[in-house]
């Protein structure tokens, strides 16, 4: 069933790209396979995905060892403390969440080790709730410049997630204010190539407002047993 969800959501990303005006090439689907098996990757791999999300560094750095002889570009996209930094920098193709100087500063450093440059976005908490990791919509703008004049990191964008509500249209507000922010970036001449926003719920409606980059788990892999609050579905 994992290759046919992933044509259902590549035909569903097609209809919203055509209602935004928007090319699909534009769009980047990352599986999301945090408690799901390598056998479940694999299945993901040879429907076409390239890219892979994990939450957890121990459990990314176990499915990348059972993968090792795929290629696969791994994204971490949970909450990253800094002295977990150094066993991903190796080999990760890019960190969604940097919500604070200090952790950009820390992915530079373990970069700069090995001579790597590594694809950062900054988390902004577009929805004003406690629970969810990220820096403030005012302060965003500010820690951007800050982490664009660190060396080894390239800020490639910004990231958020919606509110978990069942209706999809909750997330617009969100997702517009994230893209707002992007706007003013570039609009002080730095130019950011993405926006990492949409999950199952409502990753038409983030297509819509700009996203380029989507994290689809439920809908690929199945209700996982546990729900959790983290920056996927």
């Amino acid at each position: 069933m994992v290759a046919k969800n992933i044509e259902i959501i590549r035909q569903r990303v097609g209809t919203a790209c055509a209602r935004a005006r928007r090319s699909p090439e534009e769009i980047t689907l990352i599986a999301v396979t945090k408690t799901f098996d390598s056998l479940s990757i694999r299945e993901a791999l040879k429907a076409g995905v390239a890219d892979i999300g994990e939450n957890y560094i121990q459990e990314l750095r176990r499915k990348r060892e059972e993968l090792s002889v795929e290629k696969v570009r791994w994204h971490f996209i949970g909450h990253l403390q800094s002295n977990k930094v150094k066993y991903i920098t190796p080999w990760i193709h890019c960190i969604h969440a940097v919500d604070s100087l200090s952790l950009g500063k820390e992915i530079a450093h373990q970069a700069g080790r090995i001579s790597r440059t590594l694809t950062i976005f900054v988390e902004v908490n577009t929805s004003d709730e406690s629970s969810k990791f990220g820096v403030l919509p005012e302060k965003a703008i500010n820690i951007v410049q800050q982490l664009l004049l660190l060396k080894n990191v390239n800020v490639a964008g910004l990231m958020t997630i919606g509110p978990f509500l069942p209706d999809p249209e909750s997330s617009r507000p969100s997702f517009r204010i994230l893209r707002e922010i992007k706007a003013e970036i570039e609009r002080g001449g730095i130019s950011l190539q993405h926006l990492s926003m949409g999950m199952t719920n409502d990753f038409e409606v983030a297509i819509e407002e700009g996203s380029t980059m989507i994290r689809i788990g439920t809908a690929i892999f199945g209700k996982r047993s546990k729900r959790t609050t983290t920056n996927e579905d």
